[in-house]
């Protein structure tokens, strides 16, 4: 079965197309810069890259030159487009009312568009693929899977705010966790090279977006997200936990206007906002000369890290694994050194050697004196997307 893995963010489109149950991936691609003039499009087949750059003004247009591409003679992986079985989309909230992967009919459509409140940064984009791979992949499935899913085992007292329960049984205003997909990949991965003995793991996804979770039995049962993908760690842009009376004080003394602080704290903030940079990679580079912004961020990012492993160790009730995944977490080696700090009392001490080593594969990289195991395990969202949507048909 071919499946196509869309991922429609607000100005990009991510895909694959992965053959299963071989999970061989085809081909990958993506579209940045949608709406612009010079949107930048990268396919990749075989280990050969084809560049362009060209204006794709909306999604309609970037899927229709992906749709092209799969089949052009020389760099495309099928014929026709009903060579294209199934199509899995990666939608990032859905609300408590979707615990697994399933069909993307007219009511989850509908149930994704009525969250766009609680995502407004990507479900509306999340359907839009939907709505627009419908008109193009007519004869395949279209299937949702959602980042919120995984955390549907969290417990009451995980995922309920002490505001009064109309707020929770009428509204639905809970934490919903995210990265869901990538923390279910990854803590299964830790488990098959582990073994089972391995009944409680952390699971630390940094990237532009950062969560962490507490993974018992397999199951996860706390997110550093909430009830949007904005609290807990500090992210490229967005700001992580902020005392509730930071947002009061800049729109009553500051007056600003409940939009510019959404703005702020969501656009603004986190890396970007402390040191002018939202790119990790610039951030180390410029805190190694000297700057001091950078430093005193990285050392940031560090404690807030620690705070989550500490409060997650003891919600967990002991610690056999934490795993490093996504972007950062996969190639900084600073992050991940400053993440482990001071953490001997809890059984975590690095090999600051194996820290410093890259590599694509999943390793360990704790020292011999760790009673913990760290470890280092890259994520493929696609290749759990695939599989999610290859095992519901």
């Amino acid at each position: 079965m071919n499946i196509l893995v869309l991922n429609a963010g607000s100005s990009s489109l991510k895909y694959q197309v992965i053959e299963m149950p071989s999970q061989a991936v085809k081909c990958v691609g993506i579209i940045e810069r949608i709406g612009m003039d010079d949107a930048i499009f990268t396919h990749e087949k075989n280990n050969s890259k084809h560049t362009e750059v060209l204006a794709i003004l909306n999604h309609e247009i970037g899927l229709k030159k992906i749709a092209k591409t799969l089949m052009d003679a020389k760099i495309g992986v099928i014929h026709a487009v009903d060579e294209i079985e199934a199509v899995g989309h990666r939608v990032v909230h859905g609300g408590s009312k979707f615990s697994k992967t399933v069909i993307a009919d007219q009511e989850v459509k509908d149930n994704i568009r009525d969250l766009f409140d609680l995502a407004p940064l990507h479900n509306p984009a999340n359907l839009t693929g939907i709505e627009i791979s419908e008109t193009i992949f007519t004869s395949a499935k279209q299937v949702a899977i959602f980042d919120t899913a995984f955390h549907q085992t969290m417990p009451k007292e995980a995922y309920q705010y002490a505001i009064p329960n109309i707020y929770l049984e009428e509204h639905k205003i809970r934490a919903y966790g995210f990265h869901g997909t990538s923390h279910k990949y990854v803590s299964e991965k830790a488990i098959e090279h582990l073994g089972k003995k391995s009944k409680n793991i952390i699971t630390i996804h940094l990237g532009n977006g950062c969560s962490m979770s507490a993974i018992k039995d397999g199951k996860s049962i706390e997110n550093s997200l909430g009830l949007g993908p904005m609290n807990g760690l500090v992210m490229g842009t967005r700001c992580g936990d902020i005392d509730q009376s930071v947002i009061f004080f800049l729109m009553k003394k500051l007056n600003k206007s409940m939009d510019e602080v959404n703005d702020l704290l969501q656009k603004e903030s986190g890396l970007k906002g402390l040191t002018g940079f939202s790119d990790l990679r610039e951030i180390s580079e410029n805190a190694a000369n000297g700057n001091k912004h950078c430093q005193d961020a990285l050392h940031l990012v560090g404690y807030r890290i620690r705070k989550f492993i500490g409060s997650y160790t003891a919600i967990l009730n002991g610690l056999d694994a934490i795993v490093f995944t996504a972007g950062i977490g996969e190639n900084s080696a600073i992050m991940r050194k400053l993440a482990c700090e001071n953490l001997d009392f809890l059984g975590i001490d690095l090999n600051l050697k194996e820290n410093e080593i890259r590599s694509k594969k999943i390793r360990e990289i704790q020292s011999d004196a760790s009673r913990v195991k760290v470890l280092i395990i890259p994520t493929n969202e696609e290749i759990e997307i695939a599989k999610q949507t290859y095992e519901l048909l």
